[in-house]
């Protein structure tokens, strides 16, 4: 499958092979695109240089990962040295995705209410305000109807207890998804969200993931938890060019569970045990 040929882009966000990034970086390569990828800055007193490893073990067995460079979203610098890096092996870019979510562990255990002020700002910071950064830093080098894409979750559309203040930072970056696609719009660009369901990712775990998945189960219309490999067609999906005419929209990749508006066959299930 060629959908990517000569087409190239920028992968923030993939932490290891379980990651949604990878997922769908994995089906732009395989299908001929060009990307640049990066990865979480190194300690400098790790000598193993593990978050670079990590993610090099996984692109270095593709002749069409470019560069992997390091990237801190809180770094304005950093984020235009990375844009720099692409605008010179690239040109311009045709998608950019960013996956990259952060929150102290300690204010994702506790109550919402309970979330410390440092930890909130430090959980929008990076979760949100990062896509505004690396949207506006990439400006120069987005091509004509290029394509952005972020993650989301359900999380910030309803309260799922124990995602707690990452519900917070999802709904907020869903606007920002949502203005973001405004501003663009002019340059034919498109910026959009995708709500994948439950996968074991770092995040996920984070997340309580496991508890989820029994849940989606039973009440997503399919009968059926996603998997990573589904998450990467779509979100290859909106990052090219049969996406075209989608912008500002939140895509849902989860057996439909999003649409529920009771528990359905769960409901039979618990009668069956009752």
């Amino acid at each position: 499958m060629t959908l990517f040929a000569g087409k190239k882009g920028l992968i923030l966000g993939v932490a290891n092979e379980n990651s949604i990034a990878w997922a769908i970086a994995q089906q732009i390569l395989e299908q001929g695109g060009e990307c640049g990828f990066t990865h979480l800055p190194d300690r400098e007193d790790d000598e193993r240089k593990k978050n670079r490893r990590r993610v090099s073990k996984l692109t270095d067995n593709y002749e069409n990962a470019k560069f992997l460079v390091p990237l801190d979203v809180q770094n304005d610098e950093n984020i235009r040295e990375v844009m720099a890096t692409a605008g010179k092996e690239f040109g311009q870019i045709d998608f950019l995705l960013h996956s990259i979510a952060f929150a102290d562990r300690d204010d994702l255990s506790r109550d919402t209410i309970e979330t410390s002020r440092d930890g909130f700002k430090l959980a929008m910071d990076v979760s949100v305000y990062s896509l505004m950064a690396v949207c506006n830093a990439a400006q120069d080098i987005l091509a004509p109807k290029a394509s952005i894409a972020a993650m989301t979750y359900f999380g910030g559309e309803k309260c799922v207890p124990g995602y707690n203040v990452m519900g917070i930072c999802k709904a907020a970056l869903e606007a920002a998804m949502r203005y973001l696609a405004y501003d663009l719009g002019p340059k034919g660009i498109r910026v959009n969200a995708l709500s994948a369901g439950p996968l074991r990712t770092l995040a996920g775990r984070a997340a309580g993931v496991d508890d989820m998945l029994k849940l989606y189960e039973y009440m997503a219309p399919l009968g059926r938890n996603v998997s990573h490999e589904e998450v990467g067609k779509t979100g290859a999906f909106l990052l090219s060019p049969m996406s075209d005419g989608i912008t500002g929209e939140i895509l849902h990749v989860d057996g439909g569970y999003n649409m529920m508006g009771s528990p359905g066959r769960l409901l039979d299930r618990m009668e069956s045990k009752s």
